[in-house]
């Protein structure tokens, strides 16, 4: 007798039993056996992303440069790099700097309630990209390629670590009001399974009935959708039994199960109405603020990666007007982010949740001058600089109180100890328990990883 495979043992049962238990039984053995084997022990086994999406300028909030008001309205004492925009003279930061915690880090007023938290910081000074064009850029820090379609990073440690709660998505994404620049190839799961690519919520939404699409069924009964989801598994069972270990479908019955299961845990997570009138003080009001409270809940229940955006477009892309701009951004995310490093340090979290801060790039220390369709005729904001930013880590094993590499004298361009996205990735990867070389998928005739051919680990950022 030839052999045949358990989903067609199932799928033959007399009784049907074994069809009709094939959704809760694919999930299961989905969740237990799609997990690749750690490379290296780790605290790591969840990540918040903090994207400022449109570029914050490090010389304005964790990377003082005093020489900045030295040479302010002088040319820069530094061969002048090539711009995206014409520039100018050097040009002051408009905020204050101090130092924080027992290892005195500077950071500017822009991040004071984030800077009481500095001493479980690494900020890396010294990080630099390819371009200084958004598009680009966003596809380099979110999935390790700047021009062909790659899986994000999102995708890729949930493959690797797979999931720890059934009932949620493993990698979600939200951004009030839109989408970032590049939209959903931000978190897309490229090659990857398509159960790998990120859930996409528009946080500005209130009502979990608004922040997800059809959560409740206004049609059906939860009882009369279990048996229409056991008749589609029934269907899709004999369509798969033709088609063995094929990953789309094998994703797009998942889906379904998946979205069944969200309808209750879902509206739970992401309900705050809750939590306490201490804990809705500390995060603020606003949707940054309510999503970063979100990401809070969503890691409790064992959500592998929650990436959150500022806002629609690139809300940190401040061409003009820099002072104003950026402090109402920073006014919307330094009391979230500091509460949220509280909470995860109250409730024991941090140490195996590891939170990234940063952009797609940085800013340049010299103004923007004048240009038609750019920056409105104004001499008061930066253009976009690749050649060194600021990116920090802080939990999950990295090392805070510690400053990593260094810009030069008035921040235009990494020069000490420089962190390539590509290394800043391959160290991500460590944390969490991963060699960068080693987690790879094959694909088109090839292995392929999150770093290519590149990458290194920053030993310093390690604790």
């Amino acid at each position: 007798m030839d052999s045949i495979s358990r989903r067609q043992w199932l799928n033959r049962c007399g009784t049907g039993l074994g069809a009709i238990a094939l959704g809760d039984m694919l999930t299961r053995e989905v969740f237990a056996s799609d997990r690749v084997e750690l490379h290296f022990p780790a605290k790591a086994k969840h990540v918040i992303h903090l994207f400022m999406n449109g570029g914050p300028s490090h010389v304005d909030t964790f990377d003082p440069k005093p020489a900045l008001l030295k040479f302010d309205g002088k040319s820069a004492p530094i061969d002048h790099l090539k711009t995206e925009r014409p520039t100018g003279h050097v040009m002051r930061s408009p905020f204050k700097f101090k130092p924080y915690g027992e290892s005195g880090i500077e950071v500017s007023e822009l991040f004071s309630k984030t800077a009481a938290h500095i001493d479980d910081i690494c900020v890396i000074r010294s990080m630099h990209a390819d371009v200084p064009n958004h598009e680009p850029s966003l596809m380099l820090m979110n999935t390790g390629e700047s021009r062909l379609v790659r899986p994000s990073v999102g995708s890729w440690l949930t493959y690797g670590l797979g999931s720890e709660n059934e009932n949620l998505p493993s990698f979600i994404v939200m951004c009030p009001g839109g989408y970032p620049i590049k939209e959903s190839q931000n978190w897309q799961n490229g090659f990857l399974p398509g159960k790998y690519q990120g859930t996409y919520i528009d946080s500005s939404h209130e009502r979990v009935e608004k922040l997800i699409d059809n959560i409740r069924s206004k049609a059906v009964s939860g009882t009369d959708q279990r048996q229409q989801l056991d008749l589609l598994a029934r269907l899709n069972q004999t369509h798969a039994s033709a088609r063995p270990l094929d990953p789309r479908l094998e994703s797009r019955i998942e889906s379904f199960e998946l979205a069944y299961r969200m309808q209750h845990e879902a509206s739970d997570v992401f309900d705050v109405s809750g939590e306490s009138e201490a804990t809705l003080a500390a995060y603020g009001p606003g949707d940054f603020a309510r999503q970063t409270l979100i990401a809070r809940r969503l890691v409790e229940r064992g959500v592998r990666y929650v990436q959150l955006y500022t806002g629609a477009g690139q809300p940190w892309d401040n061409h003009d007007d820099l002072n104003d701009r950026h402090r109402d951004l920073a006014n919307q995310v330094d009391g979230p982010i500091a509460a949220l490093l509280s909470d995860l340090k109250r409730t024991g979290l941090l140490d195996e949740t590891l939170v990234i801060w940063g952009g797609e790039f940085g800013r340049t220390p010299v103004v923007e001058m004048p240009k038609e369709g750019s920056n409105q005729g104004k001499m008061n904001g930066r253009d976009h600089n690749h050649y060194g930013f600021t990116v920090w880590l802080a939990g999950g094993g990295a090392k805070g109180g510690t400053v990593v590499g260094a810009t030069d004298e008035i921040g235009f361009q990494a020069v000490e100890n420089r962190v390539h996205v590509h290394d800043l990735h391959a160290t991500m990867l460590r944390l969490m328990g991963f060699d960068h070389k080693r987690l790879t998928y094959r694909y088109a005739g090839r292995d392929f990883r999150l770093t290519d051919v590149h990458g290194r680990i920053v030993d310093e950022i390690l604790g």
